[in-house]
């Protein structure tokens, strides 16, 4: 069942510990506002798929972010969004992976779903990339202990 959100107030969202964003609701007129921007409409041909997210998720973040907590200068004073950066927030590596699963992704998700249809004939899961690194060693057995009767 596709659930409404008929209050589209802004929400906070967790992207790193002691950091947050507040932003504007994932809506039609946001995405196709972020599509009609010069930097986005003006990729050129053959930029790989990272440059065309990153590009995109900038200037998506730069009109949702509303607020923020946890972000500072160099010396450690709290800024304000802007623009810039929000843009150097956003180059920060797990910001942006953060970023993109708990915003971008919610809104793309659905549009993959085909607005709630049927999960991929694999499972739900079947389409999805791994994003943990393999491990380096086996673990070790845990010790056996002696066992109270």
């Amino acid at each position: 069942m596709l659930t409404l959100d008929l209050s589209n107030e802004p929400r906070w969202h967790d992207l790193a510990p002691g950091v947050r964003v507040q932003l504007r609701p994932l809506t039609t007129a946001l995405m196709v506002a972020t599509r009609s921007e010069p930097e986005v409409e003006t990729v050129p041909d053959g930029t790989g798929d990272e440059e065309r997210a990153l590009i995109f998720a900038k200037a998506l973040a730069r009109r949702a972010v509303l607020d923020w907590e946890g972000v500072g200068d160099a010396d450690g004073n709290v800024i304000d969004p802007s623009p810039q950066a929000i843009d150097a927030l956003l180059d920060i590596w797990p910001i942006f992976e953060a970023f993109q699963l708990v915003y971008v992704s919610k809104g793309l998700l659905l549009e993959q779903e085909k607005n709630v249809s049927a999960p991929s004939p694999n499972g739900p899961s079947a389409g999805a990339t791994a994003t943990a690194r393999p491990a380096r060693n086996s673990a070790k057995t845990a010790p056996r202990g002696k066992t109270s009767r």
